[in-house]
């Protein structure tokens, strides 16, 4: 089946309004799932020369075991690139690069470059997602204006049969990443010299399906918990958000709270969303994870799918023989250990819709086929300059099947700064899954206890 056919798939049309509200596809269109396409709605087959190749069913759990450390070996290791795009060829390859991509190359034409690898089709899920994803295809509507889900069942991709935008944007929101995940990162802001304090952070995420205590009735709008804690440097440690996140957000927005350490108060945050700014100022909240929130202030248009070199199978990049000065370098990480792959992406462009605010006219977001996770976004300013390029640097956690990322980075190209997130090479045991959670511990009356639990 070629691109254009699974465009076209259910009468489907690029021109379809971005607000427009879609209803779920026919029982004979979920067929395909499966078949032509995969449970999720990928492409089962490779492409035409054979450069991605067809989908086999990802990387079983026991490709190997996690070592005292608590990381997994890399499937890859031995592989080496197949070529590395640099300024001086970058031309060969304009057709398969974001525009953000050859920004990055004009704004650091010396060291900044895109090895590329063999591409492996590695994402796995549960096969209770899978299943619960041909539910959702059949069932699962968006609301009134598009700014929520209505008959969806969570843990899964609402739309593996996507038919505009909006249903796009909310399969990277809705798509599977485990059940609950405890887990200590590092993020940091280097200033243009490369030097950088790292911010050591305890963070933890529950979709109620995932709790102890989890009540279907009482937690049905309830996309997921989100809680985090600063624990260095000094200036931050002690302090904590906790999220929750709405599925229907015309009947209840996100919900937000951060307690103080200097303070001792718990207080609502509503400002937690949209283009707040976070990272020393390096990106905005609703750039973590490359989108994430409420869609409503943009107009989402599905431009279709392309091919494209994207970040993936990153388990180089989180290596623990790295140190994070051995990454984290002036105007970009080091790309000598970071692995492009050719990837089937969703190219989604978001305009500010008239009459709403944020620092971002537009973006354009790039979306993984397999996993419906974001791969590249491209935020332009107010005057409609590309301002920020962020990548998610993919790795999959084959052993419990969860789609992640080893490095999550955002870059000024106009400041020349940038931030980086989600890294862990130095931390011991950093990963921790289905984590024995109950809802108590995303109350705001938990967020005065030391430490995460």
């Amino acid at each position: 089946m070629t691109h254009k056919h699974l465009l076209l798939a259910g009468s489907f049309c690029l021109s379809l309004i971005a607000g427009q509200v879609m209803a779920a596809v026919s029982t004979e269109q979920a067929a395909q799932l499966g078949g032509a396409l995969t449970a999720v709605g990928a492409e089962t087959a490779g492409n035409a020369d054979g450069s991605i190749p067809a989908y086999t069913g990802g990387l079983p759990s026991s490709t190997g075991k996690v070592d005292g450390d608590g990381f997994l070996p890399n499937p890859y290791a031995d592989e080496k690139p197949l070529f590395v795009i640099t300024a001086q060829n970058v031309s060969q390859y304009h057709s398969k690069l974001s525009a953000g991509q050859l920004a990055m190359f004009k704004r650091y034409p010396d060291t900044y470059k895109i090895p590329v690898y063999t591409t492996h089709r590695s994402v796995t899920l549960p096969d209770k997602s899978l299943a619960s994803a041909k539910v959702n295809a059949t069932h699962t509507a968006l609301v009134e204006g598009g700014n929520g889900l209505e008959n969806y069942q969570p843990g899964a991709v609402p739309f593996p049969i996507p038919q505009s935008g909006l249903e796009v944007i909310w399969n990277h929101i809705g798509r599977y990443r485990g059940e609950t995940l405890k887990r200590i990162v590092v993020q940091a802001s280097p200033q243009t010299n490369g030097s950088f304090t790292p911010s050591v952070v305890k963070q933890q995420m529950a979709f109620p399906q995932g709790l102890s205590d989890y009540q279907p009735q009482e937690m049905a709008n309830i996309l997921n918990y989100y809680r985090e804690e600063f624990l260095e440097p000094a200036r931050l440690a002690g302090g904590v958000l906790l999220v929750h996140e709405t599925i229907n957000q015309v009947k209840e927005p996100r919900m937000a709270w951060q307690y103080n350490a200097g303070q001792r108060r718990v207080r609502r945050a509503p400002q937690i969303a949209y283009d707040s700014p976070a990272a020393e100022g390096m990106r905005t909240l609703d750039d973590f994870d490359l989108f994430n929130g409420a869609p409503d202030r943009f107009d989402w248009k599905l431009v279709g799918k392309k091919e494209m070199y994207i970040p993936y199978n990153s388990y180089q990049l989180e290596s623990p023989a790295l140190k994070y000065t051995d990454i984290i370098k002036p105007g970009h990480i080091n790309q000598d250990y970071a692995r492009y792959e050719l990837h089937r992406v969703w190219h989604l462009e978001a305009t500010l819709k008239p009459g709403q605010r944020h620092i971002y006219s537009k973006r354009d977001i790039y979306i993984d086929e397999d996993s419906w996770q974001a791969a590249e976004a491209d935020a332009y300013d107010g005057r409609g300059q590309l301002w920020r390029v962020s990548e998610g640097h993919a790795m999959f956690f084959y052993d419990y099947k969860v789609p992640s990322f080893a490095a999550e980075t955002h870059y000024d190209v106009l400041s020349g700064r940038y931030s980086v997130n989600s890294l862990r090479n130095e931390e011991k045991n950093a990963y921790e899954f289905n984590v024995p959670f109950s809802r108590k511990e995303f109350t705001p009356s938990a967020l005065r206890a030391t430490g995460i639990r």
